[in-house]
């Protein structure tokens, strides 16, 4: 078989926005405190705050949906 897997494109934007709280970063780099994660094929951001929130949940690599 030939044929090629083709992912598609990253959305453009203009700012990141938390999945957790909505806070936004007007930027599309998020800043090196936020995490990132990759759930259902889609990158999903999480700010600073969150993210020491709920670290524990994080590292136990718990679904987003239980924390």
């Amino acid at each position: 078989m030939d044929d090629e897997t083709h992912h598609p494109a990253e959305p453009v934007a203009d700012h990141v926005t938390c999945v957790r709280c909505g806070t936004t970063w007007a930027s599309d780099v998020p800043p090196a405190t936020w995490l990132c994660s990759v759930e259902d094929g889609r990158r999903q951001y999480v700010c600073e705050d969150c993210a020491r929130d709920h670290i524990r949940a994080i590292e136990s690599r718990l679904d987003s949906e239980w924390w």
